[in-house]
């Protein structure tokens, strides 16, 4: 397949760059927030005009000046990076604020670049904004079009625009469906995005010290043993009394959100730390047994950990060993690289249990038969189990039909849970039960 246009926005900052991803993407969103610097990362999604399709970049706003802020600075060099890389270019201004020397730096550095640009006038709907709009023909980029972000005019024009200037066509194919969908998530500063770019082998994703760094969540695939697996970095997920900007509340969302479409949960904890926090222990049990998302918890930060710190981490989840039992764990150093290679192979395994189909005779002798070993009771009353089907895989879901279904409340459901998981390899996959009369 022939590879696809890179259309990057560039613009200075708070200029409505994310607002007008937001509107041309299909299935990723940036942040949009009236604060300078929101996005840090890139983030890219293929968009579709008509019989053409396209990979459109968001970056942070580009400056000429070095920032003594080590995470400004990084998300200045990305979008320059993505600039001097891209094949055309969407220029956006701000049109209520009219042209300021900032954007006639911008343009002089575009125009070195070369690429095609379109300059993309915001705000179009305020009437400053119309009256401004000619006078960003003196960037020397043709014809300026005014758009909506918010409202969404122009927007139309703006795709026929891009489509008939793009210099590589790449006709609309049926997109590929991931064979799974894999979240990254833990608090911030744990590793998540170190690890992003160790499993792309590239640096996707800025890393910083800095708890925060990445504000939304990030999109990528890879593809092992020709199967594409999608990948989502997420923002750290902080307690709820700890988040008090409303941009931390956008990044919390952005996250349970990625959490809900994912089939595949690697939670990442900070072992150096000697435990999990009482945050990252509910974060397990909500993805596990809330959301019924497969799980694998990754140790990350071996380098610094020693047997002294092992143990007390042992002590420190022993009363929640019903849980570890179940999930699948991994030791790994994102510093070092330990075990890094065998995350993905791992993925694919419990992705296999997480979807596999189980047989509706073999479910029921197996369940039927622990009950004639131990039989079960509500008060007085002889709990029954007649058939058991499996009705949905991703997760596993099993239909019982049963004498009283109200007789079969946690610890009967816990107790079938624990012989499927003595007669199935079922490491770090959760199963949903549904006790019913018929």
């Amino acid at each position: 397949m022939k590879e696809l246009a890179s259309v990057v926005i560039v613009g200075r900052t708070n200029v409505g760059k994310s607002s007008l991803f937001n509107r041309l993407a299909t299935s990723v969103k940036s942040l949009t927030f009236d604060y300078e610097g929101v996005t840090r990362d890139f983030l890219r999604d293929t968009v579709c005009w008509k019989d053409t399709c396209f990979d459109l970049i968001d970056t942070g706003g580009i400056s000429f000046r070095k920032s003594q802020d080590t995470l400004a600075e990084q998300a200045r060099l990305v979008a320059l990076s993505m600039v001097d890389k891209s094949d055309m270019l969407i220029f956006v201004v701000d049109g209520a604020a009219g042209l300021l020397p900032e954007d006639r730096e911008i343009a002089k550095m575009l125009h070195k670049v070369g690429n095609p640009v379109v300059v993309v006038v915001n705000k179009i709907d305020v009437r400053a904004s119309q009256e401004n709009i000619f006078e960003f023909q003196r960037l020397g980029f043709g014809q300026p079009l005014g758009v909506s972000c918010q409202h969404g005019t122009g927007i139309g024009d703006l795709l026929e625009t891009l489509v008939e200037k793009l210099p590589i066509k790449t006709e609309v194919r049926p997109e590929a469906k991931p064979k799974c969908k894999v979240v990254l998530l833990g608090k911030p500063n744990v590793g998540k995005s170190s690890l992003l770019n160790l499993l792309l082998k590239e640096e996707r994703a800025i890393v910083s010290q800095v708890p925060g760094t990445t504000r939304e969540a990030i999109t990528e695939h890879i593809v092992f043993h020709q199967e594409d697996i999608q990948l989502t970095d997420t923002p750290g997920i902080r307690k709820k009394r700890a988040v008090t900007e409303p941009i931390e509340t956008l990044m919390v969302k952005s996250s349970l959100r990625a959490l809900e479409d994912a089939d595949i949960v690697l939670l990442l904890v900070d072992a150096s730390e000697g435990q999990l926090s009482d945050q990252e222990l509910k974060l397990a049990f909500y993805a596990f047994t809330e959301l019924h998302k497969a799980l694998i918890i990754l140790f990350n930060k071996q380098d610094l950990v020693d047997e002294s710190l092992k143990k007390q981490l042992e002590y420190q989840l022993a009363p929640y060993a019903q849980l570890m039992s179940k999930v699948e764990r991994l030791d790994i150093s994102c510093k070092t690289g330990k075990n890094i290679g065998h995350i993905v192979p791992l993925v694919t395994e419990v992705y296999k249990r997480y979807t596999q189909q189980l047989s509706a005779a073999d479910l029921t002798v197996l369940l039927q038969e622990a009950l004639t070993r131990r039989p079960l009771y509500h008060k007085t009353q002889l709990l029954k189990l007649f058939r058991v089907r499996q009705v949905k895989e991703a997760p596993i879901t099993l239909l019982m039909i049963v004498n009283v279904p109200s007789w079969f409340g946690k610890s009967q459901i816990g107790f079938f849970d624990n012989i499927m998981r003595k007669g199935y390899e079922l490491k770090g996959v959760p199963i949903k039960y549904i006790p019913r009369t018929n």
